[in-house]
């Protein structure tokens, strides 16, 4: 591949995944409620989640707290703690304080969350766990982890070596 080639796919191909990932995650709303708008606040956060890159207690911590708040919107995001994990496990940095880390996380959520439901700030919005109306949250927060996984391996293949 000529070198010219190279440099316009590293700057090209993320542009198209991520446009893919936003039209793929706006064209719903069509057919969808409006609550789906909603569904777009985890799928930041866990986007913010996908790119912390700091010490393992720090990242843990950080995830939990991250997909804590994004569990009011899309409570099965929870789940995504699993595969931060197994990051850490692949590199050889998670150990008892990384999991401790991610309890205290999600414990400080879930004070907070207590606190704010006790005061009649927030509703209840964990009853429905698994509903189908919470699924809709995945659309955007799916398309957005695949366009930066995505981009994430296009950029690491074609970089000028």
């Amino acid at each position: 591949m000529k070198r010219s080639t190279q440099n316009m796919l590293y700057h090209l191909l993320p542009v198209v995944f991520w446009l893919l990932a936003i039209g793929g995650s706006v064209l719903p709303f069509v057919w969808l409620p409006a609550e789906y708008a909603y569904g777009f606040i985890p799928a930041v956060l866990v986007l913010i989640v996908a790119m912390l890159h700091t010490t393992s207690e720090v990242q843990c911590f950080q995830s939990a707290l991250l997909l804590g708040i994004a569990s009011y919107w899309l409570p099965t995001v929870v789940f995504l703690t699993l595969p931060v994990w197994v990051y850490l496990v692949f590199r050889s940095l998670f150990d008892f304080r990384s999991f401790c880390a991610t309890l205290i996380g999600y414990a400080t959520v879930a004070a907070w969350a207590v606190a704010a439901i006790y005061l009649n700030w927030l509703p209840y919005v964990w009853t429905d766990f698994w509903s189908k109306e919470n699924a809709y949250g995945w659309i955007p927060t799916g398309a957005f982890l695949i366009a930066y996984i995505a981009s994430t391996i296009a950029r690491q293949n074609l970089r000028a070596r």
